[in-house]
């Protein structure tokens, strides 16, 4: 193989790299469809659950992402809620690395993940950062399969995550929406039953 690299042309090997990009990419596609599928599939496992506790797992699962910056973390106590502990910890995973990944361009990324109250037997969760944030006029858009607002060369990403989400939530009779302004952040909010 080495022996035919050194013999390919510059644009053959920028056209085979291009291939090898593609491909590459097209694989993290399928496999982001995939699970997009089967968290429609999935039995629900509903428990009466510490919320707090599925953050922790979902912070750690993230860790990675944070490495090399400057993130202010400010927390309050998530509540005991009814939900499916695998779905529920793959939502905050994928609202934190949004998170994670929208605000790098700030130091310190400011993160923020709490509660609020909703209806008589609900809690409303949010993740709020201090990201470039996206306009609000397209936020009917973002929960949508392979619906960006941002390009892939500027944020890397499936296009699946929020989609995900959504559909996790929505399965357990809650709803999920955001707040946003561009350059002023981003908040993620959903509602879940009370324990």
């Amino acid at each position: 193989m080495a022996g035919e690299s050194a013999r390919m042309s510059d644009d053959g090997r920028m056209l085979c790299k291009r291939i090898l990009t593609s491909a590459s990419r097209m694989n993290l596609l399928i496999e982001a469809l995939l699970e997009f599928a089967r968290v429609g599939r999935v039995p629900l496992q509903l428990v009466e659950l510490d919320l707090e506790a599925v953050l922790d797992e979902a912070l750690e699962a993230v860790a990675p992402e944070t490495r090399g910056r400057n993130i202010e973390w400010r927390r309050t106590r998530l509540p005991q809620v009814r939900g499916d502990r695998v779905l529920l910890r793959q939502v905050l995973v994928n609202l934190l690395s949004n998170a994670i990944k929208y605000s790098r361009t700030r130091s310190p990324a400011i993160i923020e993940i709490g509660q609020r109250s909703g209806r008589a037997d609900e809690v409303v969760i949010y993740v709020k950062d201090n990201g470039v944030g996206f306009d609000l006029r397209q936020a009917g858009e973002i929960f949508g399969v392979f619906k960006r607002l941002h390009t892939a060369e500027s944020f890397e990403g499936t296009g699946i995550g929020l989609a995900n989400a959504q559909r996790i939530i929505s399965r357990h009779g809650g709803t999920i929406w955001a707040d946003a302004a561009v350059e002023c952040g981003a908040s993620f909010f959903f509602s879940l039953r009370t324990a």
